[in-house]
């Protein structure tokens, strides 16, 4: 053997020595205490060693480029370094605020700026948590079932319904009887808090379950505890009425309660097939994420890594033991479903998050039942705050207190943010100094702070949700959840369950005047900042740095108008005449004509009523009323339905389903909404994130909502200058006179 041959094995001998020297020492937990104290010293001395201005801003643009360089660089273990680095960044801004910013001499002063001073702390405190919450994704996979489909276990599927139609309702359970398991285990109950009659004919009709109770005490909770009590399986599955399970549903998410005894809660995400208010109102139904996207795209994910996964009310599977242990599902709060998974937890039990759309929903049609819905979810965390802090108390790990605390205080964003969209009013109205310190030094210890933390989030939250958009939503919300959850610490009894209506309609387009008011406000008190500013920037000193601090303001209070903008044009409400939203998807077809001929084509969208088909090249237009045959397709299956042309332009053909018997309408429910790839393959396909391109859109929607504000504003203004129409003299002749 040469010499160099036997250097190259010595070093090769060395290095997998030193490897398993490292890893034994790795391994020792005085090693590892040490290297972690050592890590959180080197990281509190970047966090608080002070630095004048030229080091701030050398160290902000080593720190910047850094980020850069590494965006796009991909692993895990780049995201952990770029989290790392937002947090040096944004903990070492709070300290500077903490200790150079804050020595006020004015009562003005002091009041604006312990108030914007608390915003930043709180929004800084969810930064970090959020962090902690979603850097290491769990991803969980599905479990295989065993072979032996005569071991699976029995399991309730729990509808609760109150004021829902029949025609919303109807879908869930029609899909629910589409469920692949063994029949002599599944038991399919409607849970009517309504009591009605025709609900319970339908279930009459179909098969399935149908219980009342006399009265509606806790709501949601009370129904699904009342049903626990007069049922028997081993496990239950609970989907809210306008929830639309696929047949996979339980073959996808029950192999993981047989793999794990422990595991009391599997939650699965909440899809929705029709645009919520700013999907629909904005017109960005998937292309834009929605406000709920992040959440079960990646939160719900990150907190499945700390065993903290929450009950969400719906698409869920409980295993009976344990649900019964906790005394059922929780009445004590108006989110029953988080506080549910909280006891859960408690008592040692594990939750878990499967994210893998297995069921879909109905949005809220309208921006004022949106609102309604998440000012009961704020009421109800911050219930939970008071009743059952996850602070307080046994059970629960370290990091699950924090999981739980950050999806509490993610509710109290109201008055947070309410300030932020007010906060440089207060220098340019009043000359108020909230920093006490330089514009300059502000610059280099707040913009990087900005910088790290939206191309941080926009790295990881990039699927599920694009830049600049979370502002918007919040603003929507800030005013109505404000009082609500404040109140709800106060006063935890305070308010009721209120059920979210869907299934609904909307005549015409519409700008909700009422639900627009307090966005209105915002953006003008912002525009009038702005023209005061720019008088202050014309008329004002001549200093360098006051210049400078009237051009942040500018900035800023610009920004603000931005947001606003944007959230009054989620106020204005679109036309909505369709009580069964379409399902876009392409499914093998054949249509058959009265003739007898037959053409093989494709759906291009679905519904409960009716088809949307794309039609080959050059195919005659079909008259309107013409009787077809519809065939659809599922593997080897085929089913066959009656139909009505209703539609025909091009190679677009709209067809309406004809009076379909019970089993004709199971049968479609199997070849379409009960799909198991339905829901599954547009999951979390919107584009990617790009800051600047999210800002762009932002800024679009910002104009257009000024533009429809100033069109309504208008209307409004000639409808009530408009002289209103003569109205008749008649004079009264009484009787037995002459005319």
């Amino acid at each position: 053997m040469t010499p160099s041959r036997l250097s190259r094995g010595a070093a090769r001998a060395g290095r997998i020595v030193d490897a398993a020297l490292i890893e034994r020492l790795w391994r020792l937990r005085p090693v590892r205490t040490a290297l972690a104290l050592l890590g959180l010293a080197m990281f509190t001395l970047a966090v608080i060693t002070p630095l004048d201005l030229k080091s701030q801003l050398v160290f902000s643009g080593f720190a910047i480029v850094v980020a850069l360089l590494l965006r796009h660089v991909p692993g895990r273990g780049v995201t952990i370094a770029m989290v790392l680095l937002s947090m040096t960044v944004s903990l070492r801004y709070l300290y500077w605020r903490l200790t150079a910013t804050i020595g006020f001499t004015e009562t003005l002063d002091m009041l604006f700026g312990y108030g914007l001073l608390l915003a930043e702390s709180y929004a800084l405190a969810v930064l970090v948590l959020g962090y902690m919450q979603t850097i290491w994704p769990l991803h969980r996979e599905p479990v295989a079932l065993p072979p032996d489909a005569s071991t699976w276990p029995s399991i309730d599927v729990l509808i609760p319904t109150f004021n829902e139609p029949l025609e919303v309702v109807k879908q869930s359970v029609l899909t629910s009887l589409s469920i692949d398991w063994p029949r002599d285990r599944i038991r399919i109950v409607v849970l009517d808090d309504g009591r009605r009659v025709e609900f319970r004919d339908f279930c009459e009709q179909v098969g399935v379950g149908y219980l009342t109770r006399d009265n509606n005490r806790h709501a949601k909770a009370g129904n699904l505890n009342h049903a626990l009590a007069h049922t028997t399986g081993e496990y239950v599955a609970i989907f809210d009425c306008d929830h639309i399970p696929t047949r996979s549903f339980l073959q996808i998410c029950m192999g993981w309660f047989l793999k794990d005894p422990k595991l009391a809660m599997l939650q699965t995400p909440h899809f929705f097939f029709s645009p919520d208010p700013f999907e629909k109102n904005l017109n960005t139904f998937r292309t834009v994420p929605n406000e709920g996207e992040l959440f079960y795209g990646l939160v719900q994910d990150g907190n499945d890594l700390w065993n903290a996964a929450f009950f969400c009310g719906s698409c869920a599977i409980l295993r009976r033991g344990p649900l019964m242990e906790v005394g059922g599902i929780a009445t004590e709060t108006v989110t029953e479903d988080a506080h549910t998974a909280l006891k859960l937890n408690r008592r040692g039990y594990n939750t878990a998050y499967l994210a893998v759309p297995q069921a879909a929903g109905l949005a809220t049609e309208s921006l004022s039942r949106h609102i309604g819905q998440r000012i009961r979810w704020a009421r109800g965390m911050a219930q939970i705050c008071r009743v059952d802090n996850p602070l307080r108390g046994k059970g629960l790990t370290l990091v699950q207190r924090f999981c739980y605390l950050n999806a509490m205080l993610h509710f109290f964003y109201g008055l947070p943010r309410l300030v932020f969209l007010t906060a440089p009013l207060a220098f340019l109205f009043f000359d108020a100094q909230v920093f006490q310190a330089t514009a300059l030094m502000i610059s280099a210890y707040g913009l990087p702070h900005l910088f790290h933390a939206n191309i941080t989030n926009s790295r990881m939250q990039g699927r599920f949700r694009h830049s600049f958009w979370n502002e918007v939503y919040e603003s929507v919300l800030a005013w109505y959840i404000f009082r609500p959850a404040m109140l709800a610490v106060l006063n935890p009894k305070l308010g009721a369950f209120n059920v979210t209506a869907k299934g609904g309609t909307i005549a015409g387009t519409y700008f909700d005047w009422d639900m627009a008011r307090p966005y209105i406000v915002l953006l003008c008190l912002n525009v009038t900042g702005m023209v005061v500013g720019v008088g202050l920037l014309i008329f004002g000193s001549n200093d360098v740095d006051g210049i400078f601090t009237i051009c942040i303001n500018l900035l800023w209070t610009l920004y603000n108008i931005i947001i606003t903008s944007a959230s009054v044009a989620v106020a204005k409400e679109t036309k909505q005449i369709r009580t069964q939203p379409r399902v876009a998807a392409q499914l093998p077809a054949m249509i058959r004509f009265p003739s007898g001929k037959t053409i093989a084509c494709r759906t291009s969208d679905y519904s409960a009523n009716g088809l949307g088909m794309t039609m080959p090249e050059h195919f005659p237009p079909v008259a309107h009323g013409t009787a077809l045959r519809i065939s659809l397709f599922r593997g080897q299956e085929e089913r066959d339905f009656p139909a009505t042309a209703v539609f025909s332009q091009g190679n677009r053909l709209g067809i309406r389903f004809d009076d379909l018997t019970i089993q004709e309408q199971i049968e479609l429910a199997e070849m379409t909404f009960a799909r198991a790839d339905t829901w599954a393959r547009v999951w979390g396909q919107a584009t990617p994130d790009t800051p600047w391109s999210a800002f762009k859109s932002v800024t679009r929607i910002g104009m257009v909502g000024i533009s429809q504000l100033l069109r309504d504003a208008a209307g409004v203004i000639r409808h009530r200058l408009r002289p209103a129409p003569a109205v008749p003299h008649f004079t009264i002749t009484p009787r037995g006179t002459d005319d």
